[in-house]
């Protein structure tokens, strides 16, 4: 009987363009791939011996002639390339009406109530990456207190912040007002604290970085497996993705390697059900920057951890690896972009080298995830417990 499943998000990390990214100008966006090409090959021995390089139509990786996992490429149903409909979809939330985007900025009459609610005015509104908007803004909001609002192709209402200027519990509470102001027409799927540190010329982004997410329409997996009296912990931004709900222990991290060492800390632990892990480097720190070489060294650090990882599993332990999204950092601009994604599963209660070929939604995830812990089924997705259990 397999009891825990820990399921790792390498955020962003796409293999390849889906079918319909024209219509999100993502044509030839393949993340693994080109940045495999643009380094001259990538090193990952462990995600290898799993079945990486077996997935269909994955590029740059090679493959493994006898993997010891179960493989696949994965289709998004939902509508939308960003965090929050890629995780929710994992949870068996599939959103078909893509969340509200604003290439021209907020409406005047959305900025000006944020102003009058928090006291203090906005400065930015506009689509900008989020180190950018620090080089031009930055030294303007600490002379003046005024808050960095800004926005990208994501759905998402970032407030950014100097921490001696704007306190950090006050930077929250904004968000907090921001988030009860955006439902309806206006409902972003995030809004996100954005705090920084530095001098004018030499800011850094720092990792207290939290998202406001909405709470999604109906009960994801998580919900089912707490409900069923299980353990449901959340590593990195899980907690915010999912709004707190069907969470039972949260902790936050600074980094890929943070996220890493907490998992392992909670497998050494005696729980049972899910311990849900984002990476979040991958695409905060490396994607959106257009920072190919940083990424490809960040694949390869992740994959010698991952021997930690595997060696740290018990005999009912069960994992899976995948992503959320693209976000190819040798593409032009800085944002998403519309790719399938791996997945990977390793157990000692799963057979090996199974090849599941593409499938149509990341809801199948969560279906499979429900199917092996026993607990109620998921609104969406097709489980294939039946085709990778011994």
């Amino acid at each position: 009987m397999i009891n825990r499943i820990i399921w790792v998000v390498l955020d962003s990390v796409g293999m390849g363009e889906m079918p319909d990214a024209e219509k999100f100008g993502d044509v030839g966006a393949n993340t693994i791939g080109n940045i495999s090409k643009a380094v001259g090959g990538l090193n990952l021995p462990n995600m290898i011996k799993l079945g990486l390089g077996n997935i269909e139509n994955i590029k740059g990786v090679e493959m493994c002639d006898s993997p010891i996992g179960c493989y696949a490429r994965f289709e998004e149903e939902s509508n939308g390339k960003d965090t929050t409909t890629g995780h929710w979809e994992m949870g068996g939330v599939v959103s078909k009406v893509a969340f509200p985007t604003y290439p021209n900025g907020f409406p005047k009459d959305v900025i000006e109530k944020f102003e009058k609610l928090t006291g203090r005015k906005v400065i930015g509104n506009k689509p900008a990456s989020g180190t950018a908007i620090l080089d031009e803004l930055g030294e303007e909001q600490m002379k003046t207190g005024n808050a960095i609002v800004y926005t990208s192709a994501d759905s998402v209402f970032q407030i950014a912040a100097h921490e001696k200027i704007i306190p950090l519990e006050e930077l929250y509470k904004m968000c907090e007002i921001a988030r009860e102001m955006l439902t309806g027409e206006h409902g972003v799927a995030r809004v996100i604290a954005r705090p920084y540190v530095g001098e004018p010329g030499n800011f850094a982004r720092t990792p207290n970085r939290r998202d406001f997410s909405l709470i999604p329409p109906y009960d994801t997996v998580l919900n089912k497996i707490k409900n069923a009296g299980l353990d449901v912990i959340g590593v990195g931004k899980i907690e915010d993705i999912f709004c707190g709900e069907g969470i039972t222990e949260a902790i936050h991290t600074k980094d890929n390697m943070d996220g890493v060492d907490k998992t392992l800390e909670y497998m050494k632990k005696d729980n049972k059900g899910l311990i849900f892990t984002n990476l979040v480097d991958f695409d905060m720190k490396w994607g959106h920057r257009n920072d190919f070489k940083s990424y490809a060294k960040g694949l390869e650090e992740f994959d010698l951890r991952l021997k930690e990882i595997l060696d740290e599993m018990k005999e009912n332990d069960v994992l899976f690896i995948t992503a959320d999204h693209g976000c190819d950092p040798t593409m032009p601009g800085t944002d998403h972009s519309r790719e399938h994604v791996p997945f990977l599963a390793y157990g000692r209660k799963l057979k090996e080298n199974v090849n599941l070929g593409t499938r149509k939604s990341f809801a199948d995830m969560g279906q499979t995830i429900a199917d092996i812990l026993k607990v109620e089924k998921i609104k969406n997705g097709e489980s294939f417990f039946k085709e990778i259990k011994r």
